[in-house]
């Protein structure tokens, strides 16, 4: 079986980090985002992983538009083995939690938990659907967020802790037919949707913060997923695995 990775948000951030590991693994990786093909992070993410990527364009807020892409990365590379979950949008607006606004509210939880709980049913639906000639897995990119509150951007907060539900519940319902289900919760990540709080946060983390003592990468989540997605942890499905540097490790 072909090794192929979808990632979502894979053009850039964390999902490019992802994606750039899965390439120098041996995958063929569709990259799936809302940004327009023609656009300058889509063209640099291309010309970083070469042949074996495509970009495919597609909102996850468009659950009815799911199948049309997966029959899109079907029809250019073959059947997805790998789904990395990975695309998300942050809080619209940071502030005082009592001030939030209902449409705010709704527009990251339809991406964050609506969107990708969608896609990731097309997905499964699809892998069970498959000949077993090969292992299977989705892996979904949470935060540390899901436990760990911050209250000017509930939220988000609250998006991350239903998607690592989502994790669980993919990962028995699809466990007795040998796919994979794992929960990536990164840390402080080095991102351009961290750019704004560079300096706040790299303060922090030199005044203790991070054990680790630095800012994470988005080659420590890719070099993460692969194990992963090649079934080197199969047994360990389930699991929820924090890419953090030691920052939600709980400590007097």
């Amino acid at each position: 079986m072909s090794k192929i990775a979808l990632v979502t948000g894979g053009q850039k951030g964390i999902g490019l980090g992802i994606a750039e590991a899965l390439v120098v693994a041996g995958y063929k990786v569709a990259l799936a985002s809302r940004s327009k093909a023609d656009a300058a992070e889509v063209s640099e993410a291309l010309e970083r992983l070469g042949d074996n990527a495509a970009f495919f364009s597609h909102d996850l807020q468009d659950i009815h538009c799911h199948a049309n892409l997966l029959d899109s990365v079907e029809a250019h590379f073959g059947a997805v083995s790998t789904l990395v979950s990975n695309a998300g949008v942050p809080a619209m607006v940071r502030g005082d939690m009592l001030d939030l606004k209902p449409e705010n509210f709704d527009f990251v939880l339809g991406v964050n938990l609506r969107g990708a709980f969608f896609l990731a049913q097309e997905t499964a639906r699809r892998m069970l659907g498959q000949p077993d000639e090969g292992y299977r897995s989705i892996v979904f990119i949470t935060s540390v967020s899901t436990s760990m509150v911050s209250i000017e951007r509930s939220e988000y907060c609250i998006s991350k802790a239903g998607a690592s539900m989502m994790a669980d519940l993919f990962a028995v319902r699809l466990a007795p037919h040998g796919i994979g289900v794992f929960e990536l919760r990164p840390g402080i990540i080095e991102t351009g949707m961290t750019a704004g709080v560079k300096d706040k946060y790299t303060a922090r983390i030199e005044d203790g913060l991070v054990p680790a003592a630095r800012w994470g990468l988005p080659a420590d989540i890719g070099s993460t997923v692969v194990p992963l997605a090649n079934g080197q942890m199969a047994f360990a499905t389930g699991s929820s695995i924090a890419v953090d540097g030691g920052l939600s490790i709980s400590r007097l």
